[in-house]
């Protein structure tokens, strides 16, 4: 995932982060038109990366003996109501015959086997993932430099991480909010001011007219926090 993605991925994951501590139904409805802006902005920067790159065709390597096997690492993702798909780069991918991609999928797993590209396997072990999959209906894509993995959800509900293990790492290291010191409105509100200053125009009407609302309760004293 390049530099650009990976500031939006951590925009989205604090979006939904004060989505979840958020009490008031306008501010969710806010912080969740947000959430879906920055996951189509997401989708939309890896499918034009995809039909941009602009790559020369490469010969296909001929079978050899000794092809060693190296382990792939990188790899971005996205998901849908439907799938959860796991974006693999390899150059020339394209060029190899079709049975050289394997995938063989598990309930909360997969492996990738790309043989013989460039004279080398790919291999890629994705384990422990945050919830179950139906393997009878993930498949794999093949396009220019990329392999898409698509994993069938089993329950069409949205996945905050992609495994167990990025949920207790990134949770483990969230700071408590539930302190006597803290602000509990701090950082949303701090959130709520960068969504207005970077926001268009709806967005700052939709904004303006939510803290009208909260101000005219607070004078009433009908406000909650």
């Amino acid at each position: 995932m390049d530099a650009a993605l990976l500031e939006l991925q951590k925009d989205l994951d604090e979006v939904k982060e004060l989505l979840g501590k958020a009490t008031r139904k306008r501010v969710q409805d806010v912080l969740y038109v947000e959430q879906r802006k920055l996951e189509t902005e997401i989708s939309n920067k890896q499918q034009t990366a995809e039909t941009l790159e602009v790559q020369k065709p490469s010969a296909i390597v001929p079978p050899m003996s000794g092809t060693y096997t190296v382990k792939i690492n990188n790899y971005g993702w996205d998901q849908s109501d439907k799938f959860v798909k796991i974006y693999i780069t390899l150059n020339g991918v394209q060029h190899v015959p079709a049975d050289n991609v394997e995938v063989q999928f598990k309930e909360r797993s997969f492996e990738l086997l790309v043989k013989n590209l460039n004279g080398k396997n790919h291999s890629m072990t994705l384990n422990n993932l945050l919830k179950p999959i139906s393997p009878e209906n993930s498949l794999r894509k093949v396009k220019t430099d990329t392999v898409l993995i698509m994993c069938r959800k089993k329950s069409e509900t949205k996945w905050e991480y992609l495994t167990q293990v990025e949920k207790q790492t990134k949770e483990k290291g969230k700071p408590s909010m539930d302190t006597p010191d803290d602000d509990p409105n701090a950082g949303l509100m701090n959130v709520l001011k960068k969504l207005y200053d970077d926001g268009d125009d709806e967005m700052k009407r939709t904004l303006n007219k939510a803290w009208a609302e909260s101000r005219e309760k607070q004078a009433k004293g009908d406000m909650e926090f």
